[in-house]
């Protein structure tokens, strides 16, 4: 019988098993957070996840401690534009104080994270020009500042019961996980690592994102999250420079799922764009058949020109039904597990 490539999801959910946040916070370091960050970040790499109490300071803490040095000289993502975000000089995302477009339960994610407590940021890595949320993704200002005490408490919250139209879908009143989202969270890491180290709830984390992650991000994220659900758009460094203005994206994204992958489970979401299949979806799934073992897959047919598409004369329409019903048939030929 072939493994549940979400095993371990269902395991934390159950009860079974642990949130690996919980293990990296209750795994206690004798380390000096005043430390140069040099000595931080090889302290860091030879650290290892487990139970035994060593000190007064958490992994999890000295991973929010790295996350925020990272911001006077960010390099988050593979944009790595070195600004100084501590002192208030923008990179390309625009983020400096982290701000939520809005918190709540997605009823509308995939049938294994439902109900899902997404958390949109405001900002973006990537500049695609047909997102559709465009308005949170191009607008880094926007939305609310909430201290990491008091979303933790949200999500806590949200864990135990939510009101709403939740019991009118006959579905559980409770969160499954926590997703962090966007526009991308990755700008945000040092506010989502100090936000886990205040929270207790043994809830799943999803890491909602295009994947653009320097490695050293990726590293601070292991032991962190617990699914990875992730969004591979384009099978092509060309249709990725010109739609979403993105340089090195075949080498960057393929090495960032293995490197996932190897931390973690993973949902990998591709949306299908309108005259896209034989440049972007076949070469995507392809790959992902012949890199990656274990993972659900999504292939998306909910493409609608939004944004600046209509400019761009190949994705300004609707995707065709026949188009979607080809995507699928490549993956269930390359026999990729699809989500329900």
């Amino acid at each position: 019988m072939a493994r549940d490539p979400l095993d371990r999801y269902w395991m934390i959910l159950g009860g079974e098993a642990e949130a690996r946040y919980l293990t990296s916070k209750q795994t206690m370091m004798d380390v000096d957070l005043r430390s140069d960050t040099e000595t931080l970040w090889a302290i860091h790499s030879s650290a290892a996840p487990s139970k035994k109490s060593q000190g007064e300071v958490s992994l999890l803490d000295l991973k929010a401690e790295l996350a925020g040095r990272m911001l006077s000289d960010c390099t988050m993502c593979e944009r790595s534009c070195h600004a100084n975000r501590a002192c208030g000089e923008a990179g390309h995302c625009g983020v400096l104080d982290t701000r939520i477009s809005s918190e709540f339960l997605h009823m509308g994610e995939e049938p294994e994270l439902v109900p899902s407590h997404t958390i949109f940021f405001s900002g973006c890595t990537f500049d695609c020009v047909y997102c559709q949320n465009y308005d949170i993704s191009t607008n880094p200002v926007s939305g609310m500042m909430i201290p990491p005490d008091l979303l933790s408490k949200a999500i806590e919250k949200r864990a135990m019961n939510d009101a709403g139209k939740v019991h009118q879908l006959n579905l559980p009143a409770a969160s499954k996980n926590v997703n962090w989202v966007g526009g991308d969270p990755t700008s945000n890491l040092a506010f989502i690592l100090r936000t886990l180290s205040e929270c207790d709830v043994n809830l799943p984390q999803v890491w909602n994102s295009n994947m653009y992650l320097t490695e050293r991000t990726l590293e601070l994220l292991d032991g962190a999250i617990d699914v990875y659900l992730t969004d591979f758009k384009y099978g092509n460094d060309i249709c990725a420079k010109r739609l979403s203005g993105i340089d090195r994206y075949m080498e960057v994204t393929q090495r960032n799922h293995q490197i996932a992958r190897a931390q973690a489970e993973m949902i990998i979401r591709h949306l299908v764009l309108p005259s896209h299949l034989e440049c972007c979806t076949r070469p995507i799934l392809t790959w992902i058949a012949k890199n990656l073992k274990e993972v659900k897959v999504n292939v998306m047919g909910q493409y609608r020109p939004a944004h600046r598409a209509q400019g761009f004369k190949d994705i300004s329409r609707s995707i065709r039904v026949s188009e979607y019903e080809s995507a699928l048939r490549i993956a269930e030929e390359l026999e990729l597990d699809l989500c329900a």
